[in-house]
């Protein structure tokens, strides 16, 4: 299991932007073709926010929470190992704890209801970074 380390969280006013990383542990690489970004706030359940599936062409397909779509853009570089979550236009209800994670078990689907809390397929976490919006 390769430990992910995000990155990037911060304190932000509405309408602002942020941008999250995720890489490997120093020293660790990951193959993770299926990745996603999770978000827990207060009191509530942890939810899917984006997820990425990168086939060994090169061709990539993103799923989104109809809450961010339009404002979050899910990324990755496979050169740096690194996956990104651009968030634009911030908005309070977006103040969560992120989480960066990946499938436990490779196959299936890479959408955000086909694995994760609530599903049958289980993931590794990274620890998670703070986002706050502030209205």
């Amino acid at each position: 299991q390769v430990q992910l380390v995000e990155s990037g969280g911060g304190s932000v006013q509405a309408g602002g932007s942020l941008r999250l990383s995720c890489a490997a542990a120093s020293g660790q690489t990951y193959s993770y073709s299926c990745m996603g970004w999770f978000r827990q706030a207060p009191g509530k359940e942890r939810e899917g926010v984006a997820s990425i599936y990168t086939r060994g062409s090169g061709r990539y397909f993103t799923y989104y929470a109809d809450s961010v779509k339009g404002r979050f853009t899910i990324s990755q570089d496979n050169a740096k190992d690194t996956l990104y979550l651009q968030m634009n236009s911030l908005k309070p209800e977006d103040t969560a704890m992120y989480y960066c994670a990946a499938p436990s078990t490779k196959g299936g689907s890479c959408s955000l209801n086909s694995w994760g809390p609530g599903t049958d397929r289980g993931a590794y976490w990274g620890q998670g970074t703070q986002v706050t919006v502030s209205s």
